[in-house]
C-alpha cells in the first residue's frame, strides 16, 4: 500500500470524499475506526497490508473484548469492509479479506417518537416561550418547521435566509452529502415563517437581533453569535426542552430527532408511502425508512393488548387461571 497505513487511509477518505459523497461525520468515523485497527496491528508488529481474514475476525474479537457496543464493533467491520474493498479495487491486493466475515449486527432499537397530541401541545407553547416577540416568533417558526419537513438538526439550523424568502410552498434542503432535496411545507409552517421573517428582517435599531443580520449573520434564518453565524444545534435543543416543559412534557423525550421521527411516523401512520417518506428525510437507503414500521407494529400491539376485551383478563377468568394452577 502507498506510504504505508497513514498514506493508505487517507487516500481511502479521499476517495470517499470525491467519488463516495460521504458527509464529513462519516469520513470522520472512517479515519477513527481505521486508525485504531491499524494501531492495533501496529502493535502486533502488522500493518494494513497484512489483513486476512482470520487477522480481522481477531481484531474484532479484541473490541469486543474491551466492551465495546454492538452498534460501534458493527461500525468497524463496515469501516474495515469499505476500506479492503477500496484496497481491492486500486489493486493493492488481489483480495477481499473482508468479504465474507459476518457481523455482530445491530440491535433493533425503535426510534423514540411522540404522539400527535403531544407535537400539537408543542406547537401550542411555542408562542409562550421567549424574552420577546420575536423570540417567541423565532422558536414558533422552528418547530414548525421541523414537523412539517422532518429536517435534521444541522438542516435546520443551517438554512439560508434566501430560499426561504417569497413565502415559498417548498423548501430547499442541503442534507447528509451536500445532497439536496425538496420538501413541501404546510399552511401552519408557512404562516409561521412568514411571521418570523418579519420580526427578522425589520428588528429595533441597534437591538442585538439587528447586530446579528448587520454581521455574520445576514446569510441565516436563525442568526446568532459565533463562528458560524447561525443557531448552534445545542441551543435549538435547549429552545426545545424549554417548549417541552411548557407544553407539560418530559424535556428529556424531546430532541430535534425526536421530532423527525415524528413526523416520519405520523406520516407513515397517515398512509404515505415508504418511499415518499424515505425522499422526504433525505435516506439514502430505504432500509433506514424502513424503521418507522417497526413502530408502527409495536403501537398495533400495544393497542390490541391495552384495548382488545378478550386481550384483559377478566376477574373470573383470573380466578379461573389460579384455580388450573
Amino acid at each position: 500500500m502507498p506510504r504505508g497505513d497513514h498514506g493508505a487511509i487517507s487516500a481511502f477518505l479521499d476517495a470517499q470524499a470525491a467519488e463516495a459523497g460521504a458527509a464529513r461525520n462519516t469520513l470522520l468515523a472512517y479515519g477513527r475506526d481505521l486508525r485504531d485497527l491499524s494501531d492495533w496491528l501496529a502493535r502486533r508488529g502488522a500493518a494494513l497490508s497484512d489483513l486476512t481474514r482470520a487477522v480481522i475476525e481477531d481484531y474484532l474479537a479484541h473490541c469486543d473484548a474491551q466492551g465495546l457496543a454492538r452498534a460501534t464493533r458493527a461500525r468497524r467491520l463496515s469501516s474495515i469492509r469499505q476500506f479492503s474493498r477500496f484496497a481491492l479495487d486500486e489493486g493493492w491486493r488481489a483480495d477481499d479479506p473482508a468479504l465474507r466475515i459476518a457481523g455482530p449486527g445491530r440491535a433493533l432499537r425503535l426510534p423514540r417518537t411522540l404522539g400527535r397530541d403531544e407535537v400539537e401541545a408543542m406547537l401550542a407553547a411555542a408562542p409562550r416561550v421567549g424574552r420577546g416577540p420575536a423570540d417567541r416568533a423565532r422558536n414558533l417558526c422552528m418547530i414548525e418547521l421541523l414537523y412539517a419537513t422532518g429536517m435534521r438538526a444541522s438542516e435546520l439550523v443551517a438554512l439560508p435566509v434566501g430560499a426561504c424568502r417569497g413565502d415559498p410552498q417548498m423548501l430547499l434542503i442541503r442534507g447528509k452529502g451536500d445532497k439536496d432535496r425538496m420538501v413541501p411545507l404546510t399552511p401552519p409552517a408557512r404562516r409561521a415563517l412568514h411571521a418570523w421573517l418579519s420580526h427578522r428582517d425589520a428588528p429595533p435599531e441597534d437591538s442585538p437581533l439587528a447586530r446579528l443580520i448587520a454581521g455574520k449573520g445576514a446569510r441565516w434564518l436563525f442568526p446568532a453569535t459565533g463562528a458560524a453565524g447561525h443557531l448552534p444545534r445545542q441551543t435549538l435543543g435547549r429552545l426545545l426542552n424549554e417548549i417541552a416543559v411548557a407544553a407539560g412534557l418530559d424535556p428529556r423525550r424531546v430532541t430535534p430527532h425526536v421530532i423527525r421521527h415524528a413526523f416520519a411516523t405520523h406520516l407513515l401512520d397517515g398512509g404515505a408511502d415508504l418511499r415518499s417518506i424515505q425522499t422526504l428525510l433525505g435516506h439514502a437507503d430505504l432500509g433506514t425508512t424502513e424503521i418507522y414500521t417497526h413502530v408502527l407494529d409495536q403501537r398495533m400491539r400495544d393497542l390490541v393488548l391495552n384495548h382488545h376485551p378478550l386481550a384483559r383478563p377478566t376477574p373470573e377468568s383470573a380466578r379461573r387461571g389460579r384455580n388450573d394452577r
